[in-house]
């Protein structure tokens, strides 16, 4: 047969017009060079439209990047040929999803290509299943994710699980691995779960739907509750040859029922174990149940209660107001549940409604006995009245001692005034004032002690300079130091705020203490003292105070104690000290005042470091105010005072004082003096005793408030031996403007002084 020969060139031609796919010349810079029926077909332009585009023009927006990336290997001839899929878009506007298989065409020699052969196939029909088919499955593996769902298929005949996404994150699985075989999830159940499971799929009456839960040990010893729901499928022998079904974490469920669990056995222990009386009744008094407290209290067992009317037990009266609704009253009326013998106890009772179903249909007594909390109640009021004696005795000694001591200490004040002593006179007026102040201190650490326990105690907010208030307390013990040659040391913080505002008195009792003891108890060596700020905000700055000496040291059991009222350290070494074992008790109630803590710091060095916080305010305008009118009136018109005082060593001292001052002083002797006088002259303040004849000074008070308007009306200043927090109220009470106990001291007069000019000041 002889062979026909083909025009390669006319096969070829029909071959580029009849395939069903794409086929296109492009030049390297995109313009199509030739493009065959097909590819028109596909993007329904005309052979002569698409000449004048380049293949960009069609390109998606999206896409165009991606181009540029594909087809930069082929420009250069380092790649022979690329594969990748592309967005067109359709002259009629759609998106037209293609495979593209570009090939370069060169000639021999040259680097750069003539053009590219692209062959392109229409994929978008599988875009859109794959597309659909993907959304289809997010939907469902989000449906398994919110419940926590996964499921599974064991396909028993090749031991082969395959299990879905969610299954593997409940279980912490490799996601790369979806197949696995039955000891892989054997293993993640305990040895008695994966038998009951075995156990259970070899069961041959096993056909409808099985339910199986176990627990599985997390990492970090957390564990999860998972419910395995499946479906055994059977050959023709009966033998399982595959199982299918879902996997759900069942957690949150059972700590639901956990906790539902708890509560109920909380409850019926509660019940039970209660030391409260508890007795349940029906809307009719019934009693329904009651708890071994109330068996106890009534002394009948529960089966003797049942059905019996709890008005035997708390009274019929009582039962009544109950089922008339009026139940703030029979709380209140019921104080005693009756024993079977006829005893009573006394009881604190609560009524609680029975809710069912929003309906009321009894109620629990609750019954606490308070026989207990009576006997406290004896012993609490037993203490009171123990502690107001005490109170009344402190007061009687401090009106005792302080009476002459005003004599002596204001007497040695206005002494060491008096020009032309000499120098042993002043020397042993010197040791009288030392031995008055020491006495003195003595007398108000225990007063100032009972204060500060009770609570009452008020800081003052004044401003000072602490650089002042160090080194003050330091001139206090200098004498000590000259005598032991020791060496001290100071170093506050430079960023330190002037003013602060705060109780500057109380803080040098503080540090006055502190330091003390540290001089006290160092033999040689140093003390150094230390003041930094620990931090600052807007108003406040918070100091870290530390005094550290060289001394004794104090073992670590005696740290804790240290603070405890009375507490001495005679216990470990030889008593050469004196006090009263208040010092460091009322140091650290003062600290806590300001807002701070005391503690003894650790150290391995020789001697004690005492650390001390505290907080102070850093600007004050109302106080900078009343300060500075305080010092103009000072400067200005002297003051007219009267002193009501029935002791004469008492006015003088006060005279003196303030005469010292530029001030006019007059003097009466009694109450009814005093309100004479104030009646006839107009004076700025008064310092009225309390305790004189025929009127003392409250009645006096009250009468001069009751007769003068508050504009005519004096600043009155009570005076009195007494120092407790109770007489100060009491003179506040009675009316009087502010307080000073005896021995009365210069800086105290002057103070008050002071404290009327800043009350002025506000009035303005």
């Amino acid at each position: 047969m002889p062979v026909q020969r083909v025009n390669h060139h006319e096969f070829f031609e029909q071959v580029y017009n009849q395939t069903p796919i794409g086929v296109a010349l492009i030049a390297p810079a995109g313009n199509w060079l030739k493009v065959n029926p097909a590819f028109c077909h596909m993007t329904g332009f005309t052979c002569e439209e698409l000449m004048e585009l380049r293949c960009q023009d069609l390109t998606h927006p999206e896409d165009s990047s991606k181009d540029n990336v594909e087809e930069a290997g082929l420009l250069d001839n380092k790649v022979k040929e690329n594969i990748y899929e592309r967005r067109f878009i359709k002259k009629n506007g759609e998106e037209l999803w293609c495979s593209l298989h570009v090939t370069p065409v060169s000639d021999e020699g040259t680097s750069e290509p003539d053009y590219f052969i692209c062959f392109i196939v229409d994929i978008t029909d599988r875009i859109r299943a794959e597309r659909k088919l993907s959304h289809s499955e997010r939907i469902r593996a989000n449906a398994e994710r919110l419940a926590k769902i996964g499921s599974w298929k064991w396909d028993v005949v090749h031991d082969q699980i395959t299990i879905s996404e969610q299954v593997l994150e409940i279980f912490e699985l490799d996601r790369t691995n979806q197949y696995y075989c039955a000891k892989d999830i054997y293993k993640v159940m305990s040895t008695a779960d994966a038998a009951s499971l075995r156990e259970k799929i070899r069961d041959e009456e096993q056909r409808d739907p099985f339910v199986f839960e176990f627990k599985y040990a997390r990492s970090k010893g957390r564990v999860k509750y998972i419910q395995l729901r499946g479906l055994i499928i059977y050959d023709e022998h009966q033998q399982p040859i595959e199982l299918k079904g879902v996997l759900q974490d069942i957690t949150e469920q059972k700590q639901v029922e956990f906790r539902l669990q708890e509560t109920i056995e909380r409850y019926t222990s509660l019940k039970k174990y209660n030391h409260d009386a508890i007795i349940s009744f029906d809307m009719s008094g019934n009693i329904m149940n009651a708890n071994p407290a109330a068996v106890k209290m009534t002394g009948c067992t529960v089966n003797e209660m049942v059905g019996k009317s709890i008005g035997r037990f708390i009274g019929a009266s009582n039962l009544g107001l109950i089922l008339r609704s009026r139940y703030d009253l029979a709380e209140k009326k019921m104080n005693a549940v009756l024993h079977r013998d006829g005893r009573e106890t006394e009881v604190l009772a609560t009524l609680a409604p029975i809710i069912i179903n929003n309906v009321n249909v009894g109620y629990y007594l609750i019954a606490k006995d308070i026989t207990e909390q009576k006997k406290l109640l004896v012993a609490k009021e037993t203490a009171e009245r123990m502690n107001q004696a005490k109170s009344d005795f402190l007061a009687m000694m401090s009106h005792e001692i302080r009476t002459p001591m005003n004599g002596v200490i204001g007497m040695t004040d206005l002494l060491l005034d008096t020009p032309g002593l000499s120098q042993e006179q002043e020397e042993y007026i010197q040791i009288i004032q030392k031995s008055g102040d020491s006495l003195l201190t003595i007398i108000n650490d225990i007063l100032d002690f009972s204060k500060i326990e009770s609570g009452k105690t008020d800081l003052a907010v004044d401003p000072f300079d602490l650089q002042e208030i160090v080194t003050e307390t330091v001139q206090i013990v200098k004498p000590l130091i000259r005598e032991k040659k020791l060496d001290i040391h100071i170093c506050i913080d430079e960023m330190l705020p002037v003013p602060l505002y705060g109780d500057a008195s109380r803080l040098k009792q503080v540090l006055t203490n502190i330091i003390g003891n540290a001089v006290k108890f160092t033999p040689e060596g140093s003390v150094d003292i230390e003041v930094r700020v620990k931090e600052q905000c807007e108003e406040n700055v918070y100091l870290k105070f530390k005094v550290k000496d060289t001394g004794v040291g104090i073992p670590a059991e005696k740290r804790q104690q240290l603070f405890e009222p009375f507490y001495q350290l005679d216990n470990f070494m030889t008593r050469k000290t004196q006090g009263t074992g208040l010092g460091l008790a009322i140091s650290k109630k003062l600290i806590e005042l300001m807002h701070g803590d005391i503690w003894i710091e650790d150290s391995v060095e020789p001697g004690t470091t005492f650390i001390f916080t505290a907080c102070f305010k850093m600007n004050n305008e109302e106080v900078d105010q009343r300060i500075e009118f305080s010092q103009q009136m000072s400067r200005g018109t002297p003051l007219h005072i009267l002193i009501a005082e029935d002791n004469e060593m008492n006015q003088l001292v006060l005279s003196k004082m303030i005469e010292k001052k530029g001030h006019f002083v007059d003097h009466v002797v009694d109450g009814k003096e005093a309100i004479d006088a104030v009646k006839r002259n107009a004076y700025d303040i008064v310092f009225m005793d309390v305790h004189m004849p025929n009127l003392d000074g409250f009645e006096a008070t009250r009468a001069i408030k009751e007769n003068l308007s508050s504009e005519e009306c004096p600043y009155i200043v009570a005076v009195t031996a007494n120092a407790l927090r109770g007489d100060r109220d009491r003179c506040l009470k009675a009316g009087m403007d502010d307080y000073i106990s005896k021995p009365i001291k210069s800086e105290s007069i002057y103070q008050v002084i002071e404290t009327y000019y800043n009350k002025k000041q506000m009035n303005r």
